[in-house]
Formats: C-alpha cells, sequence, structure tokens
C-alpha cells in the first residue's frame, strides 16, 4: 500500500469537504459460507513469494488483476518472479476452489516502483497475471470489466487484509468521492494486504470490476481507499501481457527498478500469511 504521506497529499490535491466525508459507508461483512462467497468465488488471495500477499481477481480463466505494486520486491525493488505468485480462488478458511501459480506477470507499461512517491503514478498502479492453467470451475466465473465510475457513484469492494487474511471481507455501497489526478477516491475500509482489490459496479444485476486498490488512507478518521480505474490503463496491460505470451519470454524477471506505491519508509503493501507486517 501507498505510504501515508502519499495518501494526505493525494487527500489535500482532491479537496474533500466535510460533509462527504461524513456520509457512512456499509460495514465489511467476512464471507465465511459458501452462500456468502456466492458470486465472489473468483476474487483470490495471492501469495507473492514469502513476503506477503495481495488481492486479486479472474478477469479470464487465466487472467488475473490486480495492483502493479504487487509484482515487486519491497526491499530490493526488483520484479518478483512470476513462478513465485500463487493465486488461491475463493480462499477461504484454509481452503481455496482452485489453486494456480502464475507463469507470467506483467504492471501497467508505465508504472515505477519507486522510492520518491509521485501521485500521478498511483494512475498506472494495475497489473496482469497469467496463470499457468486456466481455472474452468462453473463456481469460478471471471469477472467482466467496465468503465470507470462517476463520483457520487456506490461501489463494492471484496478485498483480503493481515487482520483478516482467511477469508475475503465485501463492503457494499461504499461511495466514489471524487476523481483526482486520474485515480478515484472512495469512502471503502481497505487494509494492508487489500492492494490489488476489485472495486464493483453492480449494473443490471451483473458486477463488473471497475477499478483495483492501490493505497488507504484516513481522514480525520474516516477510512478512505485511493484506486486505480481501468479503462485505458486496462488496454495498456492488456497489450504488455500480449507482447510478452508473443514473445514466449518467461515473465516477472528484470533488473534493479525504481519503487513507487508501497516502498520503503514504513510504506509496505505487503503483509506475511501470518497476518504480521514483514
Amino acid at each position: 500500500m501507498v505510504y501515508r504521506r502519499l495518501l494526505l497529499t493525494l487527500l489535500c490535491l482532491a479537496a474533500l469537504a466535510a460533509p462527504i466525508l461524513a456520509q457512512d459507508a456499509a460495514e465489511l461483512r467476512r464471507l465465511d459460507t459458501g452462500d456468502d462467497v456466492r458470486g465472489w468465488s473468483a476474487v483470490g488471495r495471492l501469495n507473492i513469494g514469502k513476503q506477503g500477499f495481495c488481492t486479486g481477481a479472474l478477469i479470464t480463466p487465466q487472467i488475473v488483476l490486480t495492483a502493479g505494486h504487487c509484482l515487486f520486491d519491497m526491499q530490493t525493488g526488483e520484479r518478483i518472479s512470476a513462478d513465485q505468485i500463487e493465486f488461491l480462488a475463493g480462499w477461504r478458511n484454509g481452503q481455496a476452489l482452485a489453486y494456480r501459480q502464475g507463469r507470467r506477470a506483467v504492471p501497467h507499461p508505465e508504472f515505477a516502483y519507486e522510492g520518491a512517491e509521485r501521485v500521478e503514478r498511483v494512475v498506472y498502479d494495475l497489473a496482469l497475471i497469467e496463470l499457468d492453467q486456466p481455472i474452468l470451475l462453473p463456481g469460478v466465473v471471471p469477472y467482466e470489466t467496465d468503465e470507470k465510475p462517476r463520483k457520487g457513484d456506490l461501489v463494492n469492494v471484496v478485498s483480503y487484509a493481515h487482520d483478516r487474511n482467511d477469508a475475503p471481507s465485501l463492503q457494499e455501497e461504499c461511495k466514489v468521492l471524487a476523481r483526482q489526478s486520474g485515480t478515484l477516491i472512495l469512502s471503502c475500509n481497505v487494509d494492508f494486504g487489500s492492494s490489488g482489490a476489485p472495486v464493483f459496479v453492480i449494473r443490471d444485476g451483473v458486477a463488473r470490476v471497475v477499478s483495483v486498490v492501490s493505497a488507504k488512507a484516513d481522514l480525520d478518521g474516516q477510512p478512505l481507499a485511493i484506486v486505480t480505474p481501468l479503462g485505458e490503463s486496462l488496454v495498456a496491460a492488456r497489450a504488455a501481457l500480449e507482447a510478452e505470451m508473443v514473445a514466449g519470454g518467461e515473465g516477472g524477471r528484470t533488473g534493479s527498478v525504481r519503487v513507487i506505491s508501497g516502498g520503503g519508509g514504513g510504506g509496505a503493501k505487503f503483509v506475511k500469511p501470518d497476518g504480521t507486517a514483514p
């Protein structure tokens, strides 16, 4: 997750009014049972090497959407090998509906994981992971994607986090409070481990992914989420993944790179599977 200094900068730029922030969103609801998780099973926990985890969601049977900074080592700033990433679809109480390893993983081509937090980079904080095998289970249906929501729209978020890493939680009807520099600010409650969590709109009874969680914040005690909308950013990430496929490269490996969200200064986006910070 992005370091809090960056988040407060975003909030100041957005100039959110106190009356807007005072509007309460629904509480987080833990999805413990089969009935609870129905319709949300294509959301899963992404175990990232031995460092910790993020949240991701299937958008095709073999492609997971998540945050770009989840692909980078917090300490070294290097890309994490795709085969060190494991997707646990519908992970709940020690079991998943499907377990898959990563084959290739690419962030948005313009995303840079750099130590000097730059607000404008958050707009590119998304990534795609190609799994080693597709997930073709009737209960794990990939999500459609859609254009970014508008200010005032109600959205749902399904995520894991450091204090709820063994089951997903759903927050219904949090609100899009503002748009700023290509990002969206939501009245949603996210925490470390929620990076990459899908943000849904429900249209015609169908849940569609419209953005992914990049960072958390609070303002006067109000929990907020900073999210990366899809649209053109998803198109660019798809093109990057397709280029990797055509090239036949292994993906997920590179040399030393610079750092943005989640890097340094206590701004880790990862948590260990036991729920402790790295």
